[in-house]
């Protein structure tokens, strides 16, 4: 299968925002060191590691709301590492990301009906009422929620609203970035039953981002475990859980609350 997204060398470094110097620019902090592997279309792919490991900076790189310092991004064949806005734009409904806190990234002051439709207007699509109600059908939400805000819905709610607002773009690739972290155990099953329902449906290729090696365990076919912004496994997801290679995954899997006390992974 053709790879959608192939990742050569990437490093990305940011400004070290703790650090105050009395002249110049603050000082650079490198995030990602030299990673280098493919999304072939179609893969569910887990990004995971603990705070700081550089998981939410690649899933920003990967979808070009970072720009990196070094190696590059191929997106279904173009070389999207170092693309201005301009020649973005035509690519952006293609890759769609979901925000970890659907409260801070949906505008309270507008209703479901626009947060999902003024980005389907800002691309030049047609028919936005009719799109709008399909991508509430996908998440299994009532067409009748366009008319509330987000205030008015749970979170595992508004939640399903961040991705009907990636769906109905049509894209190829979404990235979700700790989407079901702040969510109960009952929403978090239903949300993750949803995406793997989406991706067998719509033919998605996605990438999960999350510290929580149980929800990749269920939702992706591959792992990608990040450390120190370095790649220290990327294996299929049966194979790492059997077998992990690096100690900081063992540590990671080690970590997992068992319901069992005498269970262990296998």
């Amino acid at each position: 299968m053709a790879d959608l997204y192939t990742v050569q060398n990437l490093r990305l470094s940011l400004a070290d925002m703790t650090a105050k110097p009395l002249f110049g620019a603050a000082p650079r902090i490198e995030i990602l060191r030299d990673l280098s592997f493919s999304l072939p279309k179609g893969e569910v792919a887990g990004i995971v590691g603990g705070s700081g490991s550089g998981k939410s900076t690649l899933g920003r790189a990967l979808v070009r709301l970072l720009e990196p310092s070094g190696g590059s991004i191929r997106f279904d064949g173009t070389d999207i590492t170092h693309l201005d806005d301009a020649a973005l734009r035509p690519l952006r409904r293609r890759f769609q990301m979901i925000f970890q806190d659907p409260m801070s990234s949906l505008n309270p002051r507008h209703t479901v009906g626009r947060l999902i439709g003024s980005p389907l207007a800002l691309h030049g699509f047609e028919g936005i009422q009719g799109r709008v109600g399909r991508a509430l059908d996908h998440v299994g939400l009532p067409r009748g929620f366009a008319a509330r805000y987000p205030h008015e819905l749970s979170g595992g709610q508004r939640q399903r609203v961040g991705i009907a607002r990636a769906i109905a773009m049509e894209p190829e690739f979404i990235l979700a970035d700790e989407i079901v972290s702040g969510l109960d155990v009952s929403s978090q099953a239903q949300v993750l039953a949803l995406l793997e329902g989406l991706v067998r449906e719509l033919g998605l290729t996605l990438a999960f981002i999350s510290h929580d090696l149980s929800v990749i365990r269920r939702l992706c076919r591959r792992v990608i475990v990040l450390h120190r912004g370095e790649i220290v496994e990327d294996r299929a997801t049966a194979e790492l859980f059997a077998n992990p290679q690096a100690e900081y995954t063992r540590d990671l899997l080690a970590a997992i609350p068992l319901p069992d006390p005498d269970q262990v992974w296998a």
